[in-house]
C-alpha cells in the first residue's frame, strides 16, 4: 500500500489561478505593462483636520507599484511560458489555442481547429491545467 503526501487539490480554485495566470501572460504580451498613473484634481475648499503624522507622497507610491508590478507580471508570464514549454505537444497546443494567442476563443472552436472530439480536448485540457 502506497502513502499519499500530497493534499487534495481544489479543482476549481486551480483552474481559476491558473486561467487567471494565462490570461495576464496573454495580456502583458499583447499589450505589455499597464501602468497606473496619477489623478490630480483640485480641490478648492479648505479641508480642516486633525494632525496624523503621516507623510503621502503618491508620486513615490504610484511609481513604486508601477516598477514592483510590472516585474511581478514578466515573473510571471516567464514562468508561465516556460510551463507551457514543458507541455507535451497536444495540451501544449490547446494551452497556446485557448489562452495564449491574441483573441479569446471558446472551447468549442478550438476543439475544432485541432481535430480533436470534445471528449479527448476536456482530458487533455484537463491534464494540461491541473
Amino acid at each position: 500500500m502506497q502513502l499519499s503526501f500530497l493534499p487534495k487539490i481544489n479543482r476549481r480554485a486551480t483552474q481559476r489561478r491558473v486561467e487567471e495566470a494565462l490570461k495576464t501572460a496573454r495580456i502583458y504580451r499583447q499589450i505589455g505593462f499597464v501602468r497606473r498613473e496619477i489623478e490630480m484634481t483640485p480641490a478648492y475648499e479648505a479641508r480642516y483636520h486633525g494632525a496624523t503624522n503621516k507623510t503621502s507622497d503618491q508620486v513615490a507610491e504610484f511609481a513604486t507599484w508601477n516598477v514592483d508590478e510590472e516585474e511581478r507580471v514578466r515573473r510571471l508570464t516567464v514562468r508561465v511560458e516556460r510551463a507551457v514549454k514543458r507541455l507535451p505537444k497536444r495540451q501544449r497546443q490547446i494551452i497556446e489555442k485557448r489562452y495564449l494567442e491574441d483573441e479569446d476563443v471558446f472551447d468549442y472552436i478550438v476543439c475544432t481547429e485541432l481535430g480533436m472530439s470534445e471528449s479527448t480536448y476536456g482530458r487533455q485540457k484537463a491534464k494540461a491545467v491541473y
